[in-house]
């Protein structure tokens, strides 16, 4: 992308009418479609900018406060990455080793963990009906902190994965969807199903299933949500998504067939999650530490599990799709990763080696975004006028690395 290029995008930000300074990014759905078109922009300015050398930082000094309450890869340096990029230094909150492990309450931990902070991510997605309370309580914390002149500037919270939605993940899935169907108005009337599929795991949260359809609703796409019955997500989101859907133009079904739901299928999502009622009846076991509580939860929930094994992305699955282009005769497959492969990461799985194979390079490009849809949640909870922003970096041509060398 060249600078006029950039600069095309830049206008196009300033043209959005947007309230996103000094605000949380927590649900997608609590977003304007203009303020995702917005984080969609700087996302991909940011990403133009490095890609011409050219320096995105917009701080000297400060840093990001990362709080992983789960296990995490692609995340985690999805946020170092994008802190990084815009000249954060990211200190990783570990509450074993913090005075949370010794009762330090949430309101005096985010005042202690903000004073030079300027964001702040949080993953909390195991707890059914609390990560994403979570989250508001620190928000709660903090403008508490900020009103007492305790903290000189309130840090922007990222929802890095909560019990509701996985922001970062839905948003980077659709500018990849974006750039491959060639723009956010293409993907009205496409059909995507977001399916349940086969793993030899349980406990997989809802929040990636929960994300998907709080997102695609919003743009006229044609949801089919698959599931084998007992498998629920949160029924007020789903609620919401029907309600969304219809608004944009699109529509929302669901079926308990993996088939019917593949069929003439643009996009396929099959991603494995925990019933509702599971993770439900999960909290207090993991709140008491009862050990013998959740092995138990776990043989049952991995036993009804295996009734559903041909729930799984296989070739002729994918024949029942239609092309979604750029030479490809099927769907596009796409999943947040780590998939559950067939023969490769366990004897029976979510998706077939041949079809992940072949779809390898897609889902990494689709992990790409993820860092530069962090730094643009970022960089637009803190900056009034981004475009303006964006454009005195790109003028000032500050090159991320020196010479050719």
């Amino acid at each position: 992308m060249d600078r006029n290029q950039i600069e095309n995008l830049i206008d196009d930000l300033r043209g959005k009418k947007i309230a996103m300074f000094k605000k949380d990014f927590l649900l997608t759905w609590e977003k304007t479609v203009p303020e995702i078109e917005a984080t969609f922009l700087v996302a991909d300015i940011l990403r133009a900018m490095r890609d011409s050398n050219i320096s995105p930082k917009v701080w000297d000094s400060g840093i990001a406060v990362s709080n992983f309450r789960d296990n995490s890869t692609r995340t985690r340096f999805s946020f170092a990455s994008a802190c990084d990029l815009l000249g954060l230094y990211v200190q990783d909150l570990d509450e074993g080793k913090s005075q949370v492990a010794h009762g330090e309450t949430v309101r005096e931990t985010a005042n202690m963990i903000s004073f030079l902070t300027e964001a702040i991510g949080i993953r909390d997605d195991m707890y059914l009906g609390e990560g994403d309370r979570y989250q508001r309580e620190v928000g709660k914390a903090l403008d508490e902190g900020v009103k007492a002149g305790v903290l000189p500037s309130r840090p922007t919270i990222v929802n890095l994965q909560s019990d509701i939605d996985h922001p970062t993940q839905a948003m980077a899935d659709f500018l990849h969807l974006v750039h491959y169907f060639g723009g956010l108005d293409k993907l009205k009337g496409k059909k995507i199903a977001m399916s349940w599929a086969y793993s030899p795991s349980y406990g997989k949260p809802l929040s990636v299933p929960q994300g998907i359809i709080g997102l695609a609703s919003r743009f006229g796409m044609n949801i089919v949500l698959a599931y084998p019955k007992g498998y629920d997500l949160i029924g007020d989101v789903v609620e919401m998504s029907k309600k969304q859907a219809a608004e944009s133009g699109g529509s929302f079904s669901y079926t308990d067939s993996m088939d019917e739901a593949f069929k003439d299928a643009d996009i396929v999502y099959p991603k494995s999650w925990a019933p509702y009622d599971v993770m439900l009846r999960r909290v207090p076991l993991l709140h008491a530490g009862d050990k013998e509580g959740l092995k138990e939860l776990e043989r049952e929930a991995l036993a009804n599990n295996a009734k559903f094994k041909d729930w799984e992305c296989t070739e002729e699955k994918m024949k029942l799709t239609r092309s979604a282009g750029k030479n490809s005769p099927q769907a596009l497959y796409m999943h947040c990763l780590p998939a559950d492969i067939t023969g490769v990461s366990c004897a029976a799985g979510e998706v077939a080696a041949s079809v992940f194979d072949r779809y390898r390079d897609d889902t990494y490009r689709e992990a790409s975004y993820k860092p530069y849809i962090i730094a643009a949640m970022i960089l637009l909870g803190k900056f009034e006028r981004p475009a303006e922003l964006l454009e005195s970096l790109l003028a000032r041509g500050r090159q991320r690395t020196y010479g050719n060398f």
